[in-house]
């Protein structure tokens, strides 16, 4: 039989099945052309990290934009009060008291006078600093303890998770009336001391139990088979992919704390007068709730979106970091 000449207008490709189509020479070469990307239509995509990916999602996320927002003003008021008032907390006037809304006072006044407005206004910054300072603290020395207790194991592991359950065992509320009752000082380090305190186990277990699973991937052992230091492979192999838990329950706890803050300021135990807080305002509006609900009501709201607001920003970042939720 006599060699047929090839000609590309009659290439034929197999189907894969057995098969085979028919190419015209545009389509030939198209296919020997083809980029080699998963659906054929362009190049391939670089493998998008976990971060670029969550970041990816928490764009796309309203519940993350409005927290965010929200956030971003609270911070823009503790850093600038003065940006949207002129008055100052601790100016009050008893001919003023319980007064509702005027000018210069839209949130009216509260039992001794003073402008709600300007106290919630400014309550934020003792809020939030107290919230930031005190998740940073637990976060850091959480991470470290955890992350070394799940790294070593052995005796070193036992005595933390010991440790441990003697501070899960302290009620919060009840040792902060016990611990704070005799500090004398009005400043917000007590407080946010405390909380670290009280604090840490929690994140520390998070961080002993996410070290354990992230060190059993190959790429550590391999990283380990060919004698990588204990160190290299706590800060560029284990540590950059046990994080993402302990991040999440860092911002919700966030929120726990500002909530606790206010709650030991309304005990009497946290900050006190002349500081500006708004559990110390709750507190003193508490008796006159009756005459004057204003002065509970703006210092409660504001409280409550504050804590909601950490609480959805975390919830957001926990779905965009869990692999599992995809």
């Amino acid at each position: 039989m006599p060699e047929q000449p090839y000609e590309p207008e009659g290439a034929i490709a197999g189907t894969g099945m057995g098969g085979a189509m028919d190419l015209g020479a545009s389509e030939a070469v198209s296919l020997e052309k083809t980029p080699g990307g998963p659906d054929g239509t362009g190049p391939a995509d670089k493998p998008r990290s976990l971060w670029s990916d969550a970041w990816r999602d928490l764009r796309r996320n309203p519940v993350f934009i409005l927290s965010a927002l929200v956030i971003l003003f609270l911070v823009f008021i503790s850093l600038w009060p003065g940006a949207i008032t002129s008055g100052s907390p601790l100016k009050c006037d008893l001919a003023k008291a319980q007064q509702g809304s005027g000018p210069g006072a839209p949130f009216g006044y509260n039992g001794q006078g003073c402008n709600v407005y300007t106290r919630t206004v400014y309550g934020a910054r003792t809020s939030v600093t107290v919230g930031v300072l005190a998740t940073l603290g637990v976060a850091v020395l959480g991470s470290v303890l955890g992350g070394l207790a799940g790294f070593f194991s052995g005796s070193w592991d036992s005595l933390l998770s010991r440790i441990t359950d003697i501070f899960f065992a302290i009620p919060v509320v009840l040792g902060g009336l016990v611990l704070l009752s005799v500090v004398t000082s009005n400043t917000v380090w007590p407080v946010i001391g405390f909380m670290v305190l009280l604090g840490w186990p929690q994140i520390s277990r998070i961080a002993r139990g996410s070290v354990i699973t992230a060190q059993q991937n190959d790429y550590v052992q391999a990283a380990r088979a060919l004698g990588a230091s204990n160190s290299r492979l706590l800060l560029r192999h284990i540590a950059p992919n046990a994080v993402a838990p302990v991040i999440v329950v860092a911002t919700i706890a966030l929120g726990t704390y500002i909530a606790l803050e206010a709650t030991l300021s309304y005990l009497g135990v946290g900050l006190k007068p002349p500081s500006v807080s708004w559990g110390i305002d709750i507190s003193a509006a508490s008796p006159y709730v009756r005459n004057a609900p204003h002065a509970l009501l703006w210092p409660s709201g504001a409280l409550a979106v504050t804590v909601l607001a950490f609480i959805m920003l975390g919830d957001a970042v926990r779905d965009a970091l869990d692999p599992k939720l995809r």
